[in-house]
């Protein structure tokens, strides 16, 4: 397709059939097509282990790679942790992050500030015109649009907590505006005045509220702290003043068009320049995965991976999400030697399986052909191949030297960047 045409491919993802992978995912998961008045009634240990497992098996087997790659982004950037809002969280990512991933960042914006889930997680639901909570007001400034840079003050965050009363939940996990605890008087946040306003306007008391965040999704800020951060996703830790504002440009030109900022990041001058980074346990956990292309009956194996490698999905107790930077990541390579080593040794038809029968099936130097193309693009450095072609022919050719090969790929360390 040429680097264009497959980005255009990404890029248009719900051109790209993944409906074998969804019907899977209903199979295997049902409670994540399912309302929140159903999943109130679940099991709560069945629903987290299957949007757990689901979110890795999604990942790892969805044809698009890229739409997956910003669900993970937008995951972390509103982030929240299933051990306070439990069975909601499903909902929100189904409905918020999925659905907006890469569409406009406004009704991304606008759907986590509707969502239950959130509401509840930032302690929204208790809020009231008599006593506003500010935890939410606060991190939707700090870490969703403008960052931690400002422009706004403490009285910006009080006086956006009095213009978000109302906004809470009811029953088992609905969204609700409700004008009776709303707070009509006049209010200033970041020089926007929010007219005072009657109860008499009901449920139209709604639209204070989403005229701020509209208005805090199209501020300069805004755009400036999207484009650094996913330049530092995708592209580099330290990015340049330049890049940045070129990106941030983009995201204003187009109003927050999540798509075609993407786009303008992932060019063909920046990207083949950019520096190895290194994998988190998830995208070292998935792109393992996708390497050997196993035989999955459950999932389970994968989700106790994962948490082994001390990544466990939902559960960063913060609202600023896990982290992305190797200070934090690069500690645990014992772990990740011991993943590649149990994955490789995959055997079981029970739970997952790796099939070594296509590395068998020719001479020593075709499986490491295979493990080249499978495991590093077929970019395998010298020094890496040199060294498990040796192992791989100092022993007799059978399944388990081939197996023990495919560990040593995973654990090496051009394996572990990308």
């Amino acid at each position: 397709m040429g680097w264009q045409g497959y980005l255009n491919y990404q890029l248009n993802y719900q051109r790209i059939d993944d409906s074998a992978l969804e019907a899977a995912v209903a199979a295997r998961y049902p409670l994540m097509g399912q309302t929140a008045d159903v999943l109130f009634s679940a099991d709560p240990g069945t629903m987290q282990n299957q949007l757990k497992e689901s979110t890795i098996y999604r990942a790892a087997f969805s044809q698009r790679q890229l739409y997956q790659r910003m669900v993970e982004f937008w995951t972390d950037h509103f982030s929240q942790s299933i051990d306070k809002v439990g069975y909601l969280l499903a909902v929100d990512q189904r409905d918020v992050i999925r659905t907006h991933a890469l569409g406009k960042f406004r009704d991304l914006l606008q759907a986590s500030a509707h969502s239950p889930s959130m509401i509840t997680y930032l302690d929204q639901n208790t809020s009231n015109s008599r006593a506003p909570n500010q935890n939410y007001a606060r991190e939707v400034m700090e870490l969703h649009p403008l960052s931690v840079n400002g422009p706004y003050t403490q009285t910006d965050v009080a006086e956006l907590s009095r213009v978000l009363t109302g906004w809470t939940t009811t029953g088992k996990g609905v969204f609700v505006f409700n004008p009776g605890i709303h707070d009509w008087g006049q209010k200033t946040v970041l020089g926007v005045n929010v007219p005072a306003g009657s109860p008499a306007l009901g449920q139209a008391g709604i639209k204070e509220g989403e005229m701020m965040m509209d208005f805090l999704a199209s501020h300069p800020s805004t755009a400036t702290f999207i484009a650094s951060k996913l330049l530092k996703w995708f592209i580099t830790p330290t990015p340049t003043d330049a890049q940045i504002a070129a990106i941030a440009s983009v995201f204003r030109a187009t109003g927050g068009d999540i798509k075609a900022v993407v786009r303008a990041v992932l060019n063909d001058v920046w990207l083949p320049t950019a520096p190895m980074k290194f994998k988190r346990p998830f995208h070292l956990l998935v792109s393992a995965i996708r390497a050997t292309n196993p035989t999955v009956t459950t999932t389970s194996f994968f989700n106790g991976q994962i948490n082994t490698l001390g990544h466990p999905l939902f559960q960063w107790d913060t609202p600023d999400g896990f982290p992305d930077k190797i200070e934090y990541w690069a500690g645990n390579i014992v772990p990740r030697w011991s993943f590649g080593i149990s994955l490789s040794g995959q055997n079981s038809a029970t739970s997952v399986k790796v099939d070594t029968t296509t590395y068998l099936a020719g001479s020593a130097d075709n499986a490491i052909d295979l493990i080249n193309n499978n495991f590093f693009g077929g970019e395998i450095p010298t020094t890496t191949r040199t060294a498990l072609t040796n192992y791989l022919k100092g022993g007799t050719f059978n399944d388990a030297r081939v197996r023990e090969t495919i560990a040593l790929g995973l654990c090496a360390n051009a394996f572990q960047w990308y």
